[in-house]
Parts: structure tokens; C-alpha cells; sequence
């Protein structure tokens, strides 16, 4: 509940401040009025015309007894607001939905309703509210728009009260505000095969145990429905009753998706910019790998992991799933350049134990960083990266090289390709869709190839020792 009165500040509490307040609402109407009367009180003390006088008086008083009322008058409403939804992809439409109580005993004059919202998501919406009886309540609603992702704050509400003669207008504001989410584009992905953690039964280093119960141990009591083959004879000779050996789960297999943020490694700025690609890219990988039943964390070149508050920083199953999706493009909803000139802390990450599928949006490499990438495939059952090659994204399309960049860019991703990355090189304006399935084509075209002449590699699905293979995503 808010009240429409005077705000209670100090310069409210004494005369001279509240004749301030209320002269300084008088509109162009009433200071007209006022001046006109005041001129025509001079002219009729000048000349002599006591009839002028009494008009310049009434002249005068009209708008400052209108504002004195207005001034006085204590309108008690409360105000409400609902964004629908609050959290938006950029470049989609979100609705404000505002509602207005009258909770006094007292009908109200003519309210302006005014919130404040940033540039960016549009012009300050204004409405007229007429006349609210007693009880009463009005709603209505706007629509906001960015194409720029971030956080944006909504409010506080605004209220213009008036008098009926449009003498004086005064301004009263609610304190409270709320936040619209502008979280980045995500594009639906085709289904692809990707060398990655497979998803199946056996002795996998990333298996997980069955959640029939806290019972459910090696070995555990005989349950109706159990297969009869997994009876294990020697408990149940030891604990007299029927027991069977414990049931393996399907193992979940795992992906991160490492986002290259350095301020170095791109140029340029805003909606089309190749770190706006690369972000909306991470979002979409994201979402797909979720969807499709993977572990997902998204890890920076900072090192720091969403979701990581402890454990192995990967997104769990179910509702706990849902959260850190939710929690992800948060992050990369506000996420922005870090100054950071390596891939150091990313690689301390990586290198910590196997990381199933790394998907990387990397922006320009030095011949270093190269280097420290390529060091990355080692702790992964596969691994594609998007490269991303700034300079041509702020060029001209007509002066764009084709794919694979200059002399010393096409050396650094031979660099990652002897390594066993599947390289994508990613043109100016490219679909993530059509990258995403040249990325599968590219790792199918290198398969076919060592298949061929019969050698191996960490290119293969088979890289990373037992418990991977190719998972389709």
C-alpha cells in the first residue's frame, strides 16, 4: 500500500517548504492565471478601477487556493505491478501490467499514472486514470522491448494528481521496483553426434547408483519385479533371505561449455557484435545439453563455474535442472568482458578430472593461448570449438575472409585440430544452427578419415579411455 500524500521530508514539515511544494506544481494555466492577476491588481491600484482589482484578485487566488487543496489532499491508493514474463530472451516482448487500489473512503480527481522504465526498453509509458471510487481499482498494462540482454530496473511508479480546473500538478511516487531479465537468444539446435561421454550401462568412471532407497546397498533385499538372474546366492546363504546385487543407472553424461569473455579477444560492440554471437551461442548450447539429459556447468576464462556453489559444478536432473538454467542465463544475461589475458583458469578447471563434452566459443588466439587450448582436449571426451575471429566481424561484408581467418589464424586452428578439436570457424553473421551441424559434419569427415587409414587419435570417439563413446546431442 502506498500513500499518494506529501512525502514526509523535512522541507514538508515547516510552512514556508509546503507553500514551496505546492507553487512549484502550478502549470502553465495557473502561473497565467496568477501573473494576470497580479498584473491586473497593479493596474487597478495604478488606475484607480476597483472592479479591476476585484477581477485581478479572483485571477490570482484561483490557482493558489487549487493548489493549496491539491496540496492537502491525501489520496491513499495502492499500487501494484506484475511483469509477464519477467525473465525474456533479447529482442522479445515482455508486458507490464499495472493495477491501481483506491483504499480510502474518498473518491479520487484525475489521476496520471506514469512509470519509470530505462531508454533502452522504450518511452516512460503515461496514462490517464479517471475518477476511482471508493474500493475502486484500474489496470493497465505496457509493453517493453530490448535488444540488448542485462537486467533492467522498473519503477518506481509515479502519480500526477490534478485539480479539475488543470491549475497544479504534483507529483507522488511509490518506493517500490522491479527488475526485467533480458537473458540472451536461444536458437533450437538439431539433434547431432558428438564425440562425448556415452550415456549407457557398464563400469564408466561417472556412473551413479540406483535411488531406490537408503537401503539400497551391495547387496540389498530381494523386491517383487527384480530379475531373478541378479539373485546374489552368497548373501542370501549369509543373510537367510532372498538378496539380489545392486542395480546400475544408466551413467549421466556431462558437458561444459566454456565461454571465452576476454575484452582482447573481441572487438566491437552491440547486438550483432561476435561476443553477442558467442554469448547467445553458450545460452543455446546450454539449453540443448539440458534438455537432452546431460550434466551441464557453463565455465568462463575466469574459472569461475555456474552452477558451482561446491561439489563438481554441474547441473543436477528435474527441478534441479530447471534452477540452474535459470540460473546460467542469469549469469550470461549480465555477463561482459573480463580483463583477463589468458585461458590459465579455465585450464586449472578443466584439468581437474574428465569433463565429458567440452563445447568452447572462443574469440581470438594468440599462438600462447593456442597452445593452452589445445592442452584442454586431453581432460575431455570430446571437444568442439566455435572460433570466432573478431576483426573479420568488424569488417566490411565484401572485405570478409573466407573461413579459417589469415595465415596466423589458420595456424592456430591446425593448432587445436592436431590436437583433436573439432574446429568450427564462425563467419560474420553466421546461423548457430547451420555451425552447429557443420561442427557434426567436420568431426564425421575426420572419423571417416582415420578410419580409413586405419590410424587413431584423440579425434576419434574413443578418445578419453573407457566409459566414452559418441553421445548424441
Amino acid at each position: 500500500m502506498a500513500d499518494a500524500g506529501a512525502p514526509h521530508t523535512q522541507d514538508d514539515r515547516d510552512g514556508g517548504g509546503g507553500v514551496r511544494t505546492a507553487l512549484s506544481g502550478l502549470t502553465t494555466r495557473g502561473r497565467s492565471f496568477l501573473a494576470a492577476g497580479v498584473a491586473a491588481a497593479v493596474c487597478a491600484y495604478v488606475l484607480g478601477q476597483s472592479e479591476l482589482l476585484r477581477v485581478g484578485l479572483l485571477l490570482a487566488a484561483l490557482p493558489l487556493v487549487c493548489a493549496t487543496v491539491l496540496y492537502r489532499t491525501r489520496y491513499r491508493v495502492a499500487g501494484s505491478r506484475r511483469l509477464s514474463p519477467a525473465r525474456v530472451p533479447a529482442g522479445s516482448e515482455a508486458r507490464v501490467h499495472l493495477r491501481m487500489d483506491n483504499v480510502s473512503r474518498l473518491p479520487t480527481g484525475l489521476l496520471m499514472l506514469q512509470d519509470r522504465v530505462p531508454y533502452v526498453l522504450g518511452p516512460r509509458p503515461r496514462f490517464v486514470l479517471d475518477r476511482v471510487e471508493p474500493g475502486g481499482r484500474r489496470e493497465v498494462s505496457y509493453r517493453v522491448r530490448s535488444d540488448l540482454r542485462g537486467r533492467y530496473p522498473l519503477g518506481p511508479l509515479q502519480l500526477r494528481l490534478t485539480d479539475p480546473f488543470g491549475m497544479c500538478e504534483l507529483t507522488r511516487s511509490f518506493s517500490a521496483y522491479d527488475t526485467l531479465t533480458v537473458v540472451p537468444r536461444v536458437e533450437p539446435l538439431a539433434p547431432v553426434r558428438l564425440s562425448g561421454e556415452a550415456k549407457g550401462y557398464g563400469d564408466g568412471r561417472q556412473r551413479s547408483l540406483a535411488l531406490a532407497g537408503e537401503d539400497d546397498v551391495i547387496p540389498r533385499g530381494y523386491r517383487y519385479g527384480d530379475d531373478l538372474r541378479r539373485v546374489h546366492w552368497r548373501s542370501t546363504a549369509r543373510y537367510g533371505e532372498l538378496m539380489v546385487r545392486r542395480e546400475e543407472q544408466p551413467q549421466r553424461a556431462r558437458c561444459t561449455v566454456l565461454l571465452d569473455t576476454r575484452a582482447i579477444a573481441f572487438r566491437g560492440a552491440g547486438p550483432d557484435s561476435a561476443f553477442e554471437w558467442a554469448v547467445s551461442g553458450a545460452a543455446s548450447v546450454l539449453v540443448h545439453m539440458l534438455e537432452r539429459g546431460f550434466s551441464v556447468r557453463l565455465l568462463t576464462d575466469t574459472g569461475s563455474s555456474v552452477p558451482g556453489e561446491g561439489g563438481d559444478g554441474f547441473a543436477g536432473s528435474g527441478q534441479e535442472s530447471a534452477d540452474a538454467a535459470g540460473l546460467m542465463m542469469d549469469t550470461l544475461a549480465v555477463i561482459d568482458h573480463s580483463d583477463g589475458a589468458g585461458l590459465s583458469r579455465a585450464y586449472d578447471v578443466l584439468r581437474g578430472g574428465n569433463e565429458g563434452l567440452l563445447v568452447a566459443f572462443l574469440g581470438d588466439l594468440d599462438e600462447q593461448q593456442a597452445a593452452l587450448a589445445a592442452r584442454m582436449r586431453q581432460r575431455s571426451g570430446g571437444a568442439v570449438a566455435f572460433v570466432l575471429d573478431s576483426a573479420a566481424w568488424t569488417r566490411e561484408p565484401t572485405d570478409v575472409p573466407g573461413p579459417g581467418g589469415g595465415g596466423g589464424a589458420g595456424q592456430r586452428l591446425r593448432m587445436l585440430r592436431e590436437a583433436g578439436w573439432t574446429v568450427v570457424p564462425v563467419p560474420r553473421g553466421a546461423a548457430l544452427d547451420e555451425v552447429w551441424r557443420q561442427a557434426d559434419r567436420t568431426r564425421t569427415g575426420v572419423a571417416a578419415g582415420l578410419a580409413t587409414s586405419g590410424a587413431g587419435g584423440p579425434a576419434g570417439g574413443t578418445a578419453g579411455g573407457a566409459g566414452f563413446g559418441e553421445a548424441r546431442v
